[in-house]
């Protein structure tokens, strides 16, 4: 983790959170029928409901609401059974009936938390959380979540044309309503984020919990998910928070952690010169690496929120609640933990296979073929085929197989799963068609090793002078004397042995 300058040796972060994240496993929006689609043509997926005209009434998507339970329960928050929808009023053209609504005080989930692990000195400076020690030596924080609510996406707005002159350098805007009405659903946090790099961990596991429960496709480059940063400073060692800012629509993890480290660092300068942090919303420039200005913060009163006289209260029974539990999927860490304790798996591939659905069902389906090899399985997912779009089960089986009886190398590995990739052929095979198997009888290899340490005089003498590098260079001799058909691992044996060591 990046260090942040010396001004902020007197100063501590505090950080919350506001995550939206767009429903787009849903095929209809949150209170119409039109069909959501970020690709359709502009101002085709609307209906007086998405666009407000008089006399238009909402009928709220069921689908949504197992979606938003679901990923309360997923987070360990508290399922409320009653809960209204709001009107929230602002002006502003992405929301044609001038309101947006949202919930109000009562949200579908309330009071969560997501732990987070943190490096053992910042557990043991944070005293006012409870820092759980995990078997595998990592420390805990559960960073508490206020809420998590519904309410309906706005339109987007595009700013064309320019010219000199010209506000913000665009000469029009147009309003595209086919996201306007599209289901969201908030996450907020409590003020429990410390630092900027504990603020990208937490949305990143947050993107894996989601994709996990597959709600949506989380994509930070499409807008599906983006975040609010809110932040404000305070002395060390004391409590309580101060003028906070918020940082608007964040759209990469990067963008994240940089707009919020600017900013603590700003609000630091700004407070060590004597002034004042005043409470406003900000835009990040990554252009600039800088935050600037974009209005005064709003309050809660700015909103005139009320009830909405058109959507009834909320019941959500005992049996609507389950239904939805039932549907949680195995989640990341529950995931992890059972790679490590029963399958045998490093910490870092069961990270990287446990945070990924895809990479997971793969990895499981291929176990299944042949548990036993469970870690040389994951080894393949991780560090042969990463890259591969469509590679089967099977094919990671075949390959993990291969590798375990040395048929073939490391590299050689990777050019086969490239070579099966979106295709039905079995690694076994494409070896013996282009002739790639590791040859590991002794006495066609024995020779090739006398041959090489016959020619290699002076790498030989230099290994017996202490140069125990060399031996690579021997085994790589082999190998091209083998026309790559050696076994390296039974090559490196063999000098060895020739070498009398």
């Amino acid at each position: 983790m990046k260090k942040l300058p010396d001004v902020l040796r007197d100063w501590e972060a505090v950080i919350g959170l506001e995550i939206h994240t767009e429903l787009t496993a849903l095929e209809t929006k949150m209170f119409c029928d039109c069909r959501l689609s970020h690709t359709a043509p502009p101002n085709t997926n609307v209906c007086p409901v998405c666009l407000g005209l008089p006399g238009a009434l909402p009928v709220p998507n069921e689908k949504a609401i197992e979606c938003i339970v679901m990923a309360g329960i997923a987070t360990n928050c508290e399922i409320m059974e009653r809960s209204l929808f709001y009107r929230k009023h602002y002006f502003y053209p992405d929301m044609s009936k001038n309101y947006q609504t949202t919930q109000g005080p009562v949200a579908f989930c309330m009071h969560g938390h997501l732990d987070l692990e943190v490096p053992a000195q910042e557990a043991r400076e944070r005293p006012d959380f409870s820092v759980r020690k995990a078997p595998d030596g990592s420390y805990a924080v559960p960073i508490r979540i206020m809420r998590i609510h519904m309410e309906e996406d706005a339109a987007k707005m595009v700013h064309v044309g320019g010219g000199e002159g010209r506000i913000g350098g665009a000469r029009e805007s147009l309003i595209d309503y086919n996201r306007c009405g599209t289901p969201l659903i908030e996450l907020v946090t409590e003020p429990d984020l410390r630092t900027p790099e504990e603020a990208r961990l937490f949305m990143e596991k947050l993107r894996q919990t989601f994709l996990a429960l597959g709600i949506s496709d989380c994509s930070l480059e499409n807008g599906s998910m983006r975040c609010d940063g809110n932040v404000s400073i305070r002395r060390r060692g004391t409590a309580g928070v101060g003028t906070k800012t918020e940082m608007k629509n964040l759209n990469s993890f990067k963008s994240l952690h940089d707009a919020l480290a600017y900013e603590i660092c700003r609000q630091a300068e700004v407070l060590e010169g004597g002034g004042d942090v005043r409470q406003e919303t900000r835009h990040w420039e990554p252009s600039g690496r800088r935050t600037v200005v974009m209005r005064v913060k709003e309050t809660a009163d700015d909103y005139r929120m009320y009830p909405d006289p058109d959507l009834a209260p909320f019941d959500l029974s005992d049996e609507f609640i389950g239904r939805c539990r039932s549907r949680v999927p195995e989640l990341p860490d529950a995931k992890r933990s059972r790679y490590l304790t029963e399958l045998g798996l490093s910490r870092h591939d069961a990270d990287q296979i446990a945070c990924n659905p895809m990479a997971a069902r793969v990895f499981e389906e291929a176990v299944a073929i042949a548990r036993e090899m469970a870690p040389l399985i994951a080894n393949v997912m991780v560090n042969i085929a990463p890259t591969a779009k469509a590679i089967t089960s099977r094919q990671v089986a075949s390959l993990a197989r291969l590798l375990a009886t040395d048929a073939l190398t490391f590299a050689q590995a990777r050019e086969v799963a490239e070579m099966v990739d979106g295709t039905d052929e079995d690694p076994e095979t494409v070896v013996d068609a282009y002739n790639m198997r590791q040859s590991t009888d002794i006495d066609t290899l024995a020779p090739i090793v006398d041959d090489v340490l016959a020619t290699c005089v002076s790498q030989v003498r230099q290994y017996e002078n202490g140069n125990k590098k060399v031996i690579g260079y021997l085994v790589g001799q082999c190998m091209k004397a083998a026309r790559g058909n050696g076994n390296p691992k039974l090559f490196n044996q063999l000098l060895l042995e020739k070498l009398g060591v």
